[in-house]
């Protein structure tokens, strides 16, 4: 009964339409390219029928009817950045003159999150060291919010305004902190959320002994080899020429005689043995009294070279003989 009543006051009647609203049915603005869109236009009070039409940059894109105050849908597919907008509707009915006009509204072209990467600048760790990790999606429209995982456990998150990686820091503290971890990315299409490919830790070997070590080693036993080198044709080879001319001590049983009187430096030279032709050195006992500290006299020996043909020798005109003292 009231609804005739309205109809029939309506049309004899008719009530001016209030401006219409425009609003995307989904809620947002923000779309991806070849994505479809539905817009939503009606008049909260007037007479019906209405009559909606759409407009795009002021150029018509379609027309509706409804004949209550519902509103009217229309469906649209964002093919390119022309599609964006400006979008307006236009309600009217029998008692409006040239129609009421809507909101304008335009969409933002937004780039959907490519799949994160989630690296590190190793993959070996050991307990006690700190390793990073960092997280990037190549494509996608800013900002960016990234949230790091270990196993289901979100970790840390962070809003990143600038096309470059969200890095975290970790401390290797036990064994549970080599466990996998994953990052995700996502935009204001939360809804294309995207998930990275899991990263682990390995435990790092101890090395015994590191590579500066190895090579410090190294050089030391190639110098310690060159010394060696130089040092037998240098100390080696002359002190074992040496060795052969030296004169060994006879066996003629004379022996230091303690407490004897005698004067300081006073030598004296006894029992002069025989040389043989062919022999080339003559060996003379040597008696020498050190009485610094009264310590008993010892008897040394000594070589006087001579020449080859012995002492004495006519055919010998030139000889040389040294007498080399030692104190013991």
């Amino acid at each position: 009964m009231n609804g005739a009543v309205n109809s029939l006051k309506s049309f004899f009647f008719p009530e001016m339409l209030s401006n219409p609203r425009l609003k995307p049915v989904q809620g947002t603005l923000n779309v991806m390219m070849n994505q479809n869109v539905t817009l939503s236009c009606n008049s909260d009070s007037g007479s019906p029928p209405v009559r909606y039409t759409l407009f795009k940059r002021n150029q018509k894109v379609s027309t509706l009817n409804r004949p209550d105050l519902t509103p009217s849908l229309f469906n649209l597919t964002i093919n390119s950045a022309s599609d964006l907008g400006e979008y307006k509707c236009k309600a009217e009915n029998n008692n409006t003159s040239g129609g009421k006009y809507s909101n304008s509204l335009s969409f933002t072209l937004v780039e959907p999150i490519s799949k994160p990467v989630l690296s590190s600048p190793t993959s070996q760790a050991k307990k006690g060291q700190n390793v990073t990790l960092s997280c990037l999606s190549e494509n996608g429209s800013l900002p960016i919010t990234y949230i790091f995982f270990k196993g289901t456990q979100s970790i840390s998150s962070q809003v990143m305004m600038q096309k470059e990686a969200a890095e975290i820091v970790l401390f290797i503290n036990s064994s549970s902190d080599f466990g996998t971890y994953k990052c995700r990315a996502e935009n204001v299409f939360r809804r294309n959320a995207k998930y990275s490919n899991g990263f682990n830790f390995t435990l790092a070997e101890e090395r015994r002994l590191s590579q500066p070590l190895v090579i410090s080693l190294g050089l030391i036993l190639l110098l310690f080899a060159i010394g060696l080198a130089l040092a037998i044709p240098l100390f080696v080879i002359p002190s074992y020429k040496a060795k052969k001319f030296k004169c060994t001590r006879p066996s003629t049983g004379f022996t230091s005689t303690p407490n004897v009187e005698e004067p300081e430096d006073e030598v004296i030279y006894s029992e002069i043995l025989p040389v043989k032709p062919e022999e080339e050195y003559i060996n003379f006992p040597v008696i020498r009294r050190e009485d610094e500290k009264g310590e008993n006299l010892k008897l040394q020996y000594w070589c006087l070279a001579g020449g080859r043909q012995g002492l004495p020798s006519s055919s010998y005109n030139t000889g040389i003989a040294y007498f080399l003292w030692r104190f013991f």
